[in-house]
């Protein structure tokens, strides 16, 4: 959570980037202190607190508070570890788990519910109206924008994956209004991806991008669903990142799910898992 905060810190206006100051010079009493004490030791105004906490993700000062009460006194159980030259098969598996779970489990504790459900709202309504949704990634957030596009077609949705840029410029310039992106990124400084997100705001539609907190990518897309991890972003084979990415596609695609309704979903779901039975030997 402090990671992220450091993170947006240089984005934020003046006001809010006291806020954050105070938030890491002295997080346990930040989570303690009266919303009034907190702007006077800011020196700002008590909605600008409130706004600082709402520009970094949260739901707002309660919301805040609370996650950052749970990450300062528990933390989570395991840290990153990087895999060594020397270590031995056994030393990698445990340090690839542990590196696993504690992004799992940091972004359980810091991720915005409200954005969350902000992203789950717009696909749904596009999905209702019948618009194009549409999924870019490059690389390794090529293959997740692929596992994507097959969650999310599974749904009845109107779901295409480029991977390749050309086809993802050509392809923004033919959205409009309704339609969606999802534009998913470790580092959220790719250029092919960024040409794609600003010619899909040009042209009217909704840019919900999975990124890391302060990237110019996450300031560009109009729903940020922070994706924050300590490994870099310069790794040969990341391996954190696309699990998490995973994991955060895996959540919209259920809360879709619900949006829109068994009574919808369901005979369409249950014909589709008939017809696979004659792909498997019984």
């Amino acid at each position: 959570m402090l990671d992220r905060i450091k993170a947006c810190l240089s984005s934020l206006a003046p006001a809010e980037q006291r806020v954050g100051k105070l938030v890491l010079d002295d997080p346990r009493s930040f989570a303690k202190l009266p919303v009034s004490e907190l702007a006077d030791r800011a020196r700002v105004s008590k909605p600008t607190v409130v706004r600082f906490c709402r520009s970094v993700g949260y739901d707002g000062l309660s919301d805040f508070k609370l996650k950052l009460a749970g990450s300062v006194s528990e933390g989570v159980p395991f840290i990153h570890r990087s895999v060594d030259a020397d270590d031995k098969t056994g030393d990698i598996m445990v340090k690839v788990v542990d590196n696993t779970v504690a992004a799992f489990l940091k972004y359980r504790n810091e991720a915005s519910t409200q954005a969350m459900e902000k992203a789950a709202r717009t696909l749904v309504q596009a999905c209702n109206d019948g618009k194009r949704i549409e999924f870019f990634g490059v690389g390794n957030s090529g293959v997740v924008a692929q596992d994507a596009q097959h969650k999310f077609f599974r749904l009845g949705m109107h779901s295409v994956a480029y991977s390749d840029g050309h086809m993802q410029v050509m392809s923004a310039s033919l959205l409009g209004p309704g339609d969606c992106v999802l534009i998913i990124s470790n580092s959220g400084r790719t250029r092919d991806l960024m040409d794609a997100c600003d010619i899909a705001r040009k042209h009217g539609a909704t840019v919900i991008v999975i990124t890391a907190s302060g990237s110019p990518l996450a300031r560009a897309g109009h729903i940020h669903l922070a994706a924050d991890h300590p490994e870099g972003f310069d790794r040969y084979s990341p391996m954190v990142s696309r699990l998490l990415h995973l994991l955060i596609i895996d959540i919209l695609a259920t809360c879709v799910a619900l949006g829109i309704g068994s009574e919808k979903l369901q005979p369409g779901l249950s014909e589709m898992k008939a017809n696979l039975r004659n792909k498997r030997y019984t």
